[in-house]
């Protein structure tokens, strides 16, 4: 991901994320768990993966946390902070 996006730039911490779009000039922030999506996907991992993740530390429904997460990364590439 950090290779096709060098006009990305994330601060995260434990209240969430801040990732500036140095092209747009633009500032999206994430929440928590988005911080935990977004450092994922920044490791290369698949959205099933995440998901097992989230739902061993929420306990979650499975069916759920996916449909979330993937809602999640389809936002992320409507804002051109993903690739399509």
């Amino acid at each position: 991901m950090t290779s096709q996006h060098r006009h990305l730039r994330a601060v995260v911490n434990h209240d969430g994320a801040a990732i500036l779009d140095l092209k747009s000039g633009t500032i999206s922030t994430l929440n928590s768990t988005g911080a935990v999506i977004w450092q994922s996907l920044e490791r290369g991992e698949d959205t099933e993966t995440i998901a097992q993740s989230l739902v061993g530390q929420t306990g979650e429904d499975i069916v759920a946390v996916r449909k979330d997460v993937a809602d999640f990364v389809e936002a992320l590439k409507k804002q051109n902070l993903l690739p399509c």
